[in-house]
């Protein structure tokens, strides 16, 4: 991406859609669904979506190459796995711990690449990595309970399973990002299937007026309308841009589950956070 400024319009759209992300493990706590069962809906009913906005926007005949359709079915099967473990994350400890946890994907990169990209590690990406794990101990730390480590445990796990959603679009051939999207959307939906079966059977389905409603948002808004907000700002954004607004999530999920749910952080957790958010941003900002 080579945009020499950003326009205003694509600015809008990608905090709105950073917003959204970010309200997304607040919703799952009134969601009284398996973390499998949720992440399912999620992913087929976001395909579904992005399907519609694709078809009205003449996007859905552009030709995909083989190796293409099976590197974003893969990519597709790690995101529905992310989201489960990332789901349970948010049952088991606060929505601001579970998002710091998953925001250590960066970091678990930086420590990949040199083996699967050959990318050399500078002194400053392994300083931010060692401040990284810094933070996560002093989160970690900030913690009490078998649940929070669990959660905690759930929420590294989402992290690595989503870099392996990175190297696998990294590894794959360029492609119309709407369609990239729903292939994978669909493919994280339909990989959790026969796990369902397998391990719970048929899920009930018994939610009330409400929780009916925070189900469809979390399908409909957090999933297709924020992916179709997020790939139209692209196309108006700088690239560095667009790796500054993406620490608006975990800010955003921070101060709305303490303002919505009454969570808080000690001081070192805090400051745990301070370090994961910074040392994160500041190794992706050198990429650009």
């Amino acid at each position: 991406m080579n945009q020499s400024k950003n326009d205003l319009s694509s600015l809008l759209k990608m905090c709105t859609s950073m917003l959204i992300f970010g309200t997304i493990g607040i919703f799952r706590r009134y969601i009284p669904l398996s973390s499998s069962s949720l992440a399912m809906i999620r992913g087929i009913a976001g395909a579904l979506f992005l399907f519609l906005v694709a078809s009205l926007r003449k996007r859905t005949d552009i030709p995909l190459s083989r190796k293409a359709v099976i590197s974003f079915v893969i990519s597709g099967c790690f995101i529905g796995f992310n989201w489960m473990f990332l789901f349970e994350a948010y049952r088991y400890t606060s929505v601001g711990i579970a998002t710091l946890c998953y925001y250590m994907q960066p970091m678990i990169m930086i420590l990949l690449s040199p083996i699967i990209f050959h990318e050399k590690l500078t002194w400053k990406k392994v300083i931010c990595a060692i401040a990284a794990v810094i933070g996560m101990y002093l989160v970690s730390g900030g913690t009490s309970g078998e649940n929070d480590l669990k959660g905690i445990l759930y929420g590294l796990a989402a992290a690595c399973l989503y870099a392996g959603v990175v190297i696998f679009n990294k590894k794959a051939p360029k492609a119309d990002a709407y369609q990239k999207t729903m292939i994978q959307l669909f493919s994280a939906g339909m990989v959790l299937v026969p796990y369902i079966l397998l391990s719970k059977g048929i899920p009930s389905f018994a939610l009330n007026a409400m929780e009916w409603g925070l189900l469809v948002t979390v399908c409909l808004v957090h999933t297709g309308l924020a992916y179709m907000l997020y790939f139209s700002a692209m196309e108006g954004l700088k690239a560095q841009t667009i790796a500054v607004m993406g620490y608006i999530d975990p800010v955003s999920a921070l101060f709305l589950s303490a303002l919505i749910l009454g969570e808080s952080l000690t001081l070192s957790a805090l400051c745990g956070a301070v370090l994961i958010i910074a040392s994160a941003l500041i190794a992706e900002l050198s990429d650009h």
